[in-house]
């Protein structure tokens, strides 16, 4: 792996089984996952319900363990830290999680929300957190005067900005946005992407922004990486994947989008059967059992990403030029 000063996160092998109960078995919900992120741009994670995106996320900030693999931040082997040192280095490391009506404290006021990463880490007096809090809150487009009230008195999007104000109290630079938007009305999800977008540029953050909403990661994204039960099976910038999609299931994916004109008419790609079980998953390639394309050989390899067009790496062996490709999902930069 050739170092690259714009790096950084490096996942390699990523692994996360999840044990049955009262069985042997395992559920394979992250079976061998490799990506990159650089500095100050924006990694979309797609794909259907289940198929290991948020726990991926998870496992990056270990608010979960891995089973295998390697995380390294800037370098820093994260999976080999310990407690004292995780804590530090998730000061740099935040996430914003899906349900904004989960994720607050309806105990706590607004302004104890927003203050508590700096409270936990012990940064600054009162009074330089209350002057935080209240510039974090005008940041993400809320009154200041807000800090006193409690969550419940707010809005969907209200909640998601204030968590959002929450995740850059100690200015990181890695959010993991575990679909932001997917529990907000439309019109409200332009805007905290917009604030994400924003923030973004501000701040020189970078994402792993994840989410089922393709044209959400459409707008926001750098790059996109979609998975499918436990693997990524397609990665390329954001402009390629949805003009030049390579990947069967990532064509069936992107068929699904709405157009918005009516009088243009989408082909749809309707995909056969049901999603297999991450406990016995198929044998070579796992989308085999629905793929329209799919062979004989398709049972016996499991196909690696291989970069076969510039900057766009896929895992299928009926894509043209895939076998004269070199491997490169676990050996060269995406």
């Amino acid at each position: 792996m050739s170092t690259n000063h714009r790096q950084l996160v490096e996942v390699r092998g990523l692994v996360k089984h999840f044990a049955v109960e009262n069985s042997d078995d395992v559920v394979r919900a992250v079976d061998g996952v490799s990506f990159e992120i650089f500095r100050g741009e924006t990694l979309g994670l797609v794909g259907e319900s289940g198929c290991g995106k948020s726990t991926v996320g998870r496992c990056l900030l270990r608010l979960i363990e891995p089973t295998a693999g390697e995380v390294k931040f800037e370098g820093r082997d994260v999976l080999s830290l310990g407690r004292t040192d995780l804590r530090e280095l998730r000061r740099e490391m935040q996430i914003v999680f899906q349900d904004p009506y989960a994720s607050l404290n309806p105990r706590m006021k607004v302004g104890d929300i927003v203050a508590e990463p700096l409270v936990i880490h012990k940064v600054g007096t009162k009074k330089d957190r209350r002057d935080r809090v209240a510039e974090l809150l005008k940041r993400v487009g809320l009154d200041p005067d807000y800090r006193n009230r409690y969550s419940h008195e707010f809005s969907g999007g209200q909640r998601q900005r204030i968590g959002v104000a929450r995740t850059l109290a100690l200015n990181p630079k890695l959010i993991v946005a575990d679909e932001p938007v997917s529990a907000l009305d439309v019109s409200v999800q332009a805007q905290v992407v917009n604030l994400l977008q924003d923030l973004q540029q501000e701040f020189g953050l970078a994402y792993l922004f994840i989410s089922h909403g393709l044209a959400v990661v459409e707008h926001i994204s750098t790059r996109v990486a979609v998975m499918y039960l436990g693997r990524i099976v397609e990665v390329a910038t954001a402009a390629d994947l949805y003009a030049t999609p390579l990947h069967p299931y990532t064509k069936a994916l992107l068929s699904a989008i709405p157009v918005p004109d009516p009088k243009h008419k989408r082909e749809r790609i309707v995909l056969q059967g049901d999603v297999p079980t991450p406990i016995n998953p198929p044998s070579g390639c796992r989308f085999r059992t629905r793929c329209p394309i799919a062979i004989d050989e398709c049972a016996r390899i499991d196909p690696e990403l291989r970069e076969v067009l510039p900057g766009h790496e896929v895992a299928c062996i009926r894509v043209p030029g895939w076998a004269e490709a070199p491997a490169s999902s676990s050996e060269s930069n995406l």
